[in-house]
């Protein structure tokens, strides 16, 4: 079953945005991502299987705050 997740995360340049997008990346079971909001701050990720919270936990470590704004069938 396809999930999709929003999160926010605390990306205060374009480098932390590109770290932030190949961080997410690379994680297993992740098929699409992009950003959004006004200040494209929230991270949309759509896949099947990936690990919440262990993409939220290198978020953390590499970029900075990062919450679970959503999560729920795609």
């Amino acid at each position: 079953m396809k999930q999709k997740m929003v999160l926010k995360v605390t990306m205060i340049c374009q480098k932390c945005r590109t770290k932030a997008l190949e961080i997410v990346a690379d994680s297993h079971g992740v098929t699409s991502l992009g950003l959004e909001g006004n200040e494209k701050e929230k991270v949309a990720v759509i896949g099947d299987g990936f690990d919440v919270v262990a993409m939220v936990a290198k978020l953390r470590k590499k970029v900075g705050h990062t919450e679970i704004v959503s999560l729920g069938a795609a």
